[in-house]
């Protein structure tokens, strides 16, 4: 009997030891439960975080000193969230590409209520899938070769405006960025609609970045009112479609297709998210364009060389003065200045994304709910990556860049549908300027502003004349 009680004792011992270490096994090793360690870093202050440090500086020493101290990946906390910070052109890829899955796009919930939450922005999976090739059809070469010469009317109307004046060149490029936006998505209709259309975006733009306290006077209530009253001018442009059945090959005509399957709701929250989208960004690369033009005299006439060389050619050949999308495929020095001003300025600094669960990542674990921001400006800036980095040098171009480096419009299926429509616009504009004008920078040129994107100082004033 002794021996059974012994026997049993162990028996019981063996068990609950057996169960303890299953347990420990299972809490500690089992994926979505891994004890892992946190990325390196800090997270500043409650709340706060550290996001006075990233905005109140260039981003690149915030950034830069971060890497140095911890390494390519690294948490923090900013805009109230957070994060895990990717400076690896590899692991980026993955984020982005590889396992883009785990990671959605995120803006935070004032932005999406703002924007429209069924825009494209804001999802994955099948909707953004239909969504994306919608938008892709309107602006792919095919379609968009086809409004060349009313981007021309539109970049020969607004450089003629800023003849002999002192000039902010980010605003004035938010004025040209903007039509061209309303030219791709509405067509020769936005000629009917731009003054209400503008009205409305301006008072939301001011309410974009405000605190969202929905309180009657506040900007974001404002811009919240806005937004409804955008809502029904394109509920009407859509119903006046409708009745004539036209065929439209613009962002519109997409989006209201036979195959689309878009709500009215859908397609007002996807039109004026691409208008928010379009603006901004590409107004923010012009300026910098400009500046860096005024500052490398060299650049700025091989430039202006290329563009009157295809003037003196159409001139030769009988052609029209009028630029064709073939033209725009004659720009290869202007094509690199363009690159090297998308990487140097990187205007989006990073983007956004979010674990959708806890995620193992190069040995840290990545909660459920983090963002993860890749950091393109990092990316770009980095000697490893481009050789004295902070130099403007678009040169460097002519060779292609080693993979996932250079990435200015993101990468994998949520990268910018627009890049090309972009590029268009800046071409177009750039030949103008540089055939028939000169123009040189007003006031401290050495100072860079933020918020949320990085400018010349004062959003650049420039004095803009016309060539004797």
């Amino acid at each position: 009997m002794e021996l059974e009680f012994i026997s049993s004792c162990f028996f019981l011992s063996s068990l609950v030891l057996s169960i303890f270490l299953l347990n420990f096994v299972f809490k500690f090793l089992s994926f979505g439960h891994v004890k892992l360690p946190l990325p390196p870093g800090t997270m500043g202050w409650p709340y706060i975080g550290e996001t006075f440090q990233l905005y109140s500086q260039n981003p690149n020493t915030f950034f830069a000193s971060k890497v140095k101290k911890y390494g390519p990946i690294f948490k923090t906390h900013i805009l109230g969230c957070p994060c895990v910070m990717i400076s690896s052109p590899e692991v980026a890829k993955i984020v982005l590409v590889s396992k883009a899955h785990l990671f959605k796009p995120t803006f935070p919930a004032s932005k999406e209520r703002m924007l429209g939450k069924q825009a494209i922005f804001f999802h994955q999976g099948e909707y953004h899938t239909k969504l994306r090739k919608l938008v892709l059809r309107a602006f792919m070469p095919e379609s968009i070769k086809n409004i060349v010469s009313n981007i021309e009317s539109i970049a020969v109307d607004s450089v003629a405006s800023w003849e002999d004046k002192i000039i902010t060149t980010f605003q004035e490029m938010k004025t040209y960025t903007f039509n061209v936006a309303l030219l791709s998505i509405f067509g020769k209709d936005e000629v009917l609609y731009r003054e209400d259309l503008k009205k409305c975006y301006y008072i939301i733009e001011k309410g974009y970045n405000s605190m969202p306290i929905n309180l009657p006077g506040t900007l974001f209530n404002e811009a919240m009112k806005a937004r409804r009253k955008l809502a029904r001018i394109l509920a009407e442009i859509i119903s006046i479609r409708r009745q004539t059945k036209q065929n439209y090959t613009d962002l519109l005509g997409s989006f209201m297709g036979d195959n689309a399957g878009l709500t009215d709701e859908q397609i007002a929250d996807n039109i004026i998210g691409v208008i928010f989208a379009a603006r901004d960004t590409t107004a923010s690369v012009l300026t910098w364009i400009l500046k860096y033009l005024a500052e490398n005299p060299s650049v700025l006439q091989s430039v202006t060389d290329e563009q009157e060389a295809i003037m003196k050619y159409k001139e030769d050949c009988g052609e029209e003065k009028a630029l064709n999308w073939a033209d725009t495929k004659k720009m290869p020095i202007t094509a690199r200045v363009i690159q090297e001003t998308l990487r140097v300025a990187s205007i989006l600094s990073f983007t956004f994304r979010e674990a959708v669960e806890d995620v193992e990542f190069n040995g840290y674990l990545i909660p459920k709910g983090w963002k993860v921001l890749p950091l393109f400006r990092n990316i770009h800036h980095s000697p490893d990556n481009f050789t004295e980095p902070d130099k403007f040098d678009p040169s460097r171009f002519e060779v292609a860049p080693k993979p996932n480096t250079f990435m200015p419009f993101g990468n994998g299926t949520h990268a910018c549908p627009g890049n090309e429509l972009a590029k268009l616009e800046m071409l177009v504009l750039v030949h103008h300027l540089t055939t028939k004008y000169r123009w040189s920078m007003v006031g401290p040129q050495n100072g860079i502003q933020y918020g949320p994107f990085a400018l010349p100082q004062n959003g650049l004033p420039i004095k803009l004349s016309l060539k004797k």
